[in-house]
């Protein structure tokens, strides 16, 4: 009995720096602007310019967020030329955002 409290107790599932990182990924997903850069960057790496042709927002606000989401890791980005382009390095973040919204899609419909 000792030896399964020892376990449960060390549990990796539990532990504080678990609950940290998941709080940091809901806290990253937060904003809807980084759902819709997410949702856009699923179908490939694209620029800012293409981004900002799917996205309504100005430059500078989607500059913050795709920041936001390189600097959580959620993100990757190369230069060429004078361009960034941006492509989603982390698929655990994209498969938690399309189960959420996913879900939230079919019980919005349902409510109807």
């Amino acid at each position: 009995m000792a030896t399964a409290r020892a376990r449960k107790e060390a549990s990796p599932v539990e532990s504080d720096e678990v609950f940290e990182m998941a709080a940091e990924v809901f806290r990253v997903m937060s904003a809807p602007m980084r759902l819709k850069i997410i949702s856009s960057l699923c179908n490939g790496e694209k620029n800012v310019s293409e981004l900002l042709s799917e996205i309504d927002t100005t430059q500078p606000n989607m500059s913050q967020h795709l920041n936001t989401l390189y600097q959580a890791g959620v993100l990757g980005r190369r230069r060429e030329g004078v361009q960034i382009y941006y492509r989603i390095v982390n698929d655990r973040v994209v498969t938690l955002c399309r189960a959420i919204c996913t879900q939230i899609a079919i019980e919005a419909e349902v409510a109807r």
